[in-house]
Formats: C-alpha cells, sequence, structure tokens
C-alpha cells in the first residue's frame, strides 16, 4: 500500500496558480511546490513537468471556475445581482496589477500551445454557459439572446481585467463591477 497523500492535487494547483500570480509564465515546479509547501519530487510525481501540471491545472479549471461562479450568484435572489457575482469570480486572486499582468502573461502561453488552448477553450465555454444560464433567468428586455449576452460579458470581464492592468486606478472588482454594471442597466430597458 502506497503512503498517504499529504497535499491534493487541488492545492498544488492552487499553489501553481499563485506561482504564475508571482512569477509569471516563468515560474518553476521548485517554485509551485515552495508555495505548497512541499518537495519538487512531489509535484513532478504528480504531474511529470510544468505543461502537465498546467494541462491538469486547464482540465480542472472549466469545472472550478463554473461551480465558483454559480455559488456566487446563489447568494443573490436579484438576477442582475448574481450576474454581477459571478463576473467577480474572475476576480479572484488577482488584486494587484503585477499579479493579474503575471496571469495574463500565463495566458499568452496557454493560447499558443495546443493542448493548454484548447482547455482555456473548453474553460471559456463553462464561464459562457452559467453566465448564459443566468442571462436567461434574469430576462432583461433590451439584452440579445442569452449565448450572446453571455459572450459580450465574459469578453468585458476580460477586457476590463486587461484594461485595469495597464492603467489600475482603484480596484479591480470595483471596475468590473462598474462596466458590467453599466451594460445589465443597459439590457434592462429604458425604466431601469
Amino acid at each position: 500500500m502506497g503512503r498517504p497523500r499529504k497535499i491534493s492535487d487541488d492545492e498544488l494547483m492552487a499553489a501553481c496558480g499563485r506561482a504564475i500570480g508571482r512569477y509569471g509564465p516563468g515560474f518553476t515546479l521548485a517554485q509551485v511546490a515552495a508555495e505548497a509547501g512541499v518537495a519538487v519530487g512531489t509535484v513532478s510525481g504528480r504531474f511529470g513537468s510544468k505543461h502537465g501540471l498546467l494541462v491538469a491545472m486547464m482540465t480542472a479549471g472549466g469545472a472550478g471556475a463554473a461551480q465558483r461562479m454559480r455559488s456566487a450568484a446563489d447568494r443573490h435572489r436579484d438576477p442582475a445581482e448574481a450576474i454581477l457575482a459571478a463576473v467577480l469570480v474572475a476576480a479572484e486572486g488577482v488584486d494587484d496589477p503585477a499579479t493579474t499582468t503575471n496571469h495574463l502573461a500565463q495566458l499568452g502561453v496557454d493560447m499558443s500551445d495546443p493542448d493548454l488552448r484548447d482547455g482555456l477553450v473548453a474553460m471559456r465555454a463553462e464561464v459562457r454557459a452559467v453566465l448564459r444560464s443566468l442571462l436567461a433567468a434574469a430576462a432583461l428586455p433590451s439584452a440579445p439572446p442569452p449565448a450572446r449576452a453571455a459572450r459580450i460579458i465574459a469578453a468585458l470581464a476580460h477586457g476590463t481585467q486587461l484594461d485595469w492592468a495597464l492603467s489600475p486606478t482603484g480596484k479591480l472588482r470595483d471596475r468590473l463591477r462598474g462596466d458590467v454594471r453599466a451594460v445589465l442597466d443597459a439590457w434592462s430597458g429604458p425604466d431601469a
């Protein structure tokens, strides 16, 4: 019988996310191990390589992000507030410009690698599916069909993150809230 695992894969992937935030796409497995408080062999033994770790993160990331978005939305009765809460999940862990910039730099790497790009596509589909469901439930009278509205809100959230990283005035959460609220208010109709 093998020794029991002292740290879960999810904890190692969370440590990788923190390492990306600190060091950008040049992070190493040693930095991930340091973030997790384990030996490098623990990380490499589980995932094989940095690429293997990133693929595992992409695979788990979509379902995890969707679940966190649903949980955040479920805490609100008002449909617009539920949508805002779901979008604000995107700001978790990226609360300063350097961290946001490092994650955006990793996104560039992810998009250039076929395996990571496929995972990113799947993750984005999960995010849009949650938003589509929330927007359908909100039934905003001036909104486009839910699938298109979800794509617009997801793109707005990503664009806002990039814009904030380049010009970090105020808090990212506040910028996201203001930008998304402006669109939702416009879609609520003339009496909103």
